[in-house]
């Protein structure tokens, strides 16, 4: 499954569970009312009588919320029982032998070794996405002193491609390098006593 649809499901996911448990929290706190009898004994039975009366609709209503519920309580029990082939995003691929699957993390982690080669360069990190012609990567640093930044970024994508490319054998469609800030390397004074 793409990267981008699997965010997507895990945010719906996300999103049910939520209404549910606010479903589910409300129907509790009316059932410990009721319980402790701070609902008057009339209301609970006039509401009652509404769902069996003329009003319709009362009924829809009620229908319909007990038809949502008990699809989110299905969706949830199928994401809770499902086995899953991985909680973590990876890359697979097929050979000759079988299957290899390998993780963003480890892609991302090929890839901040490859730019850490490189001198005067801090906090970098990595954002690998799939796409169909390739990996791509974004790496974000902070750059030291007074280091020609086209010269460097050129050598930290060459160096990030042909890193990943040759240790995972997947194909590096572009590295793109975003500066985030040019901090001045701090100056040692040498003090001879």
């Amino acid at each position: 499954m793409p990267e981008e649809a699997y965010t997507l499901v895990r945010v719906v996911d996300k999103l049910l569970l939520f209404l549910y448990s606010i479903a589910i929290g409300a129907a509790s706190i009316g059932l410990f009312c009721v319980g402790v009898r701070w609902i008057p004994e009339d209301t609970v039975v006039d509401s009652i009588r509404n769902l069996y009366g003329d009003e319709q609709w009362v009924q829809i209503t009620a229908t319909t919320v007990g038809v949502v519920l008990f699809l989110i309580s299905l969706r949830l029990f199928y994401v809770s029982v499902k086995r899953s082939n991985g909680s973590t995003p990876s890359i697979d691929q097929r050979n000759e032998f079988g299957d290899v699957r390998i993780s963003m993390e480890t892609v991302e982690n090929l890839a901040l070794k490859a730019a850490s080669r490189h001198r005067g360069l801090k906090d970098l990190r990595a954002r690998i996405r799939v796409t169909d012609a390739g990996l791509d990567i974004v790496i974000r640093t902070v750059v030291e002193g007074d280091t020609s930044i086209p010269a460097l970024t050129e050598e930290i994508q060459r160096s990030v491609k042909g890193h990943v490319e040759e240790i995972t054998g997947i194909p590096v469609a572009g590295v793109s390098v975003f500066v985030a800030n040019v901090v001045q390397a701090p100056a040692f004074k040498s003090r001879v006593e």
